[in-house]
């Protein structure tokens, strides 16, 4: 009976995603010894695209790969990589974002990046310039990490201060996951502690690319999830997540099948998003760069 069940688990296995987190735990290890050791920036560079593509494995697992198991899957995404979210937060939170019918609504949208106009008129000029600045490429990734920390952090603190034991164990297993990656650096690694610091800090600045403009304002909530057509190395950190109308159709398929079925029937997808298309994160930082795609407010709120 034991052995049919461990043949089973065998079978039912995501490969491909055991594979990739094996390979991701490896690049660290290579990342924060023998790279950091040869030269330190370029440690620092390459543990930043671990911790962005470990960051995206952390989503694979979420929803749900590559075991049945979300106890098993968990565990493999235990040791705090991301330093800054705790796993526990950055799943619930994903998951409430995943039901279509609120995409962008700036309550009810945990990832929404829009803001209800009656709160962004009573912001002081100083706190809507930085989020101007946050609503172009070049802003997302050097402060949109930070807003997006300080933001998180804040609203946590006052959930466990009104009793959400969740956000508190959420925050403490982070806490043990943390120190997991600190005695590795400290026993193993010839990255100092606030290098790696530095680096988690450019891993989410790197996720922030595809955050970007992930969602838009629209009046269908089919329309509001994008499509870049990308294949290359931030395609491969993100896992595929850039073909991101076809994960919110499917969320449940592995990120190595997204192509696939967007090449499969690209016409059904460009057709229910309405066209919210890019040809490659190239044609993005072309566009956006220093340019904001979207006013702050959400421009389909009523204006106040």
């Amino acid at each position: 009976m034991q052995k049919e069940r461990f043949w089973q688990i065998v079978a039912q296995t995501e490969w491909p995603t055991l594979g990739m987190l094996v390979a991701c735990y490896a690049a660290f290890g290579l990342s924060t010894t023998w790279l950091a050791s040869l030269w330190l920036p370029l440690g620092c560079v390459a543990t930043a695209l671990v911790i962005a593509l470990f960051s995206s494995l952390q989503h694979e697992i979420l929803h749900g790969h590559p075991f049945s198991d979300r106890r098993l899957n968990e565990a493999l995404v235990f040791p705090g990589l991301t330093l800054f979210v705790p796993f526990q937060r950055f799943r619930d939170l994903h998951l409430a974002h995943h039901h279509d019918e609120i995409l962008t609504d700036p309550y009810d949208d945990p990832e929404a990046n829009y803001l209800d106009p009656a709160v962004w008129n009573r912001l002081s000029s100083v706190a809507r310039a930085v989020l101007r600045v946050n609503n172009t490429l070049a802003g997302r990734i050097l402060i949109g990490p930070a807003i997006a920390i300080g933001s998180l952090c804040l609203a946590d603190w006052r959930a466990i201060r009104a009793g959400d034991s969740s956000v508190g164990r959420a925050w403490l297993l982070h806490g043990l996951g943390v120190c997991l990656v600190l005695g590795w650096l400290l026993a193993f690694s010839a990255m100092p502690v606030w290098v790696f610091v530095v680096a988690a800090y450019l891993g989410y600045g790197v996720l922030k690319i595809r955050t970007f403009l992930e969602h838009r304002a629209h009046e269908r909530a089919s329309g509001r999830t994008v499509v870049v057509e990308d294949r290359g190395l931030l395609a491969l950190l993100f896992l595929n997540n850039n073909f991101h109308v076809v994960h919110h159709m499917h969320p449940f398929a592995p990120w190595y099948d997204l192509p696939g079925l967007y090449a499969r029937n690209r016409e059904r997808y460009l057709t229910r998003n309405g066209g919210y298309r890019y040809a490659s994160y190239g044609e993005v930082f072309a566009l956006y760069f220093l340019k904001a795609k979207d006013p702050v407010p959400h421009p389909l709120w009523p204006q106040q």
